[in-house]
């Protein structure tokens, strides 16, 4: 599934859409959440851009746990663009067996290794374009990776972001691009490039697919989701 298709949900192919918050609402949302984790963080592991460019890529339709657990060898044996292109498809993937759709993604990291070395002399670029260019690299990829290894302002929408967008009111949409123009649009450029962890963590541990669990939201306030679970199962 390309990175910019609307992700699965357990329930429809698109989650519950909820009211549109206004700029302001979602403002106030956005700064529950910052107060309740000020120093969000991508919990995939990674050493430096390259390394996580390829846990990224690793990354689609799995966990980052899952990832987690694969690179470190991985990473070991093929620490460069150069060491990783030299290890190949038939290299890498036995390292990343544990993850799903290994096979694919092994020809897209060894294939990727092989343009970093030979079109930016072993650099991760910081330019979306070049990025995406990239075997196994979507605007989702590219958000992150500018992101997280480049300090830029961007909103990567995951199943999480494309969910909570959704359910929340926050900036519903029917594809990963519209919620993510939406997020762009209202949360205040101060807290965008945070806000993409916010939301992710967020949405991997307290709003949840199948059961979100409003008792525990910050922004619980500021939520126009109609169906909260204000209390835990039984």
């Amino acid at each position: 599934m390309p990175d910019d298709a609307p992700p699965r949900t357990s329930r429809s192919k698109t989650p519950t859409r909820a009211r549109t918050m206004p700029a302001a609402q979602a403002e106030r949302f956005i700064r529950a959440l910052a107060a309740a984790n000020p120093s969000p963080e991508t919990e995939l592991r990674f050493h430096d851009p390259f390394t996580l460019l390829v846990a990224v890529v690793l990354s689609a339709q799995t966990t980052d746990a899952a990832v987690n657990k694969a690179t470190p060898a991985l990473f070991a044996a093929a620490p460069t663009p150069a060491a990783m292109a030299a290890l190949g498809e038939a290299g890498i993937g036995p390292h990343i067996r544990s993850i799903g759709l290994w096979q694919g993604k092994a020809r897209n990291v060894a294939a990727l290794a092989r343009l970093l070395v030979e079109r930016h002399g072993g650099a991760v670029p910081d330019d979306r374009e070049a990025l995406e260019a990239l075997p196994g690299v979507g605007r989702k990829t590219a958000n992150v990776v500018l992101n997280v290894a480049f300090g830029e302002s961007t909103m990567a929408v995951d199943t999480h972001i494309f969910r909570l967008g959704n359910r929340t009111g926050l900036a519903p949409g029917k594809t990963p691009r519209e919620v993510e123009d939406g997020l762009v649009r209202k949360i205040p450029k101060d807290l965008l490039r945070d806000a993409h962890h916010w939301l992710i963590l967020h949405g991997r541990y307290v709003c949840k697919a199948r059961a979100p669990e409003c008792w525990r939201c910050p922004a619980l306030a500021h939520c126009n989701f109609s169906a909260k679970v204000l209390a835990p199962p039984g």
